[in-house]
């Protein structure tokens, strides 16, 4: 009784086929591998310091050490087309 049988997955699996149909599931899965692969995108752009990007400048220009200091958020408000 503690572990499940493979008719008790083929019966699970029947049953989530029956509500949600197949097209759905397909598409969830694409959705849920792009969400992934965006993740995996943002880590690697995150792990990025703002000391190697100004050390990786061109020899030419000067970075501004106290803009890339100070961030700020600026709130924007989205307006409809009507």
């Amino acid at each position: 009784m503690g572990s499940f049988s493979i008719w008790h997955w083929l019966i699970v699996l029947l049953i989530v086929v029956m509500v949600f149909g197949t097209k759905k599931l397909k598409n969830m899965g694409s959705d849920l591998g792009g969400a992934v692969k965006g993740f995996k995108d943002g880590m690697k752009d995150g792990s990025v310091s703002d000391d190697a990007a100004a050390a990786a400048a061109a020899p030419g220009q000067v970075a501004n050490a106290a803009a890339t200091a100070q961030k700020t958020t600026i709130d924007v408000e989205a307006k409809t087309k009507s």
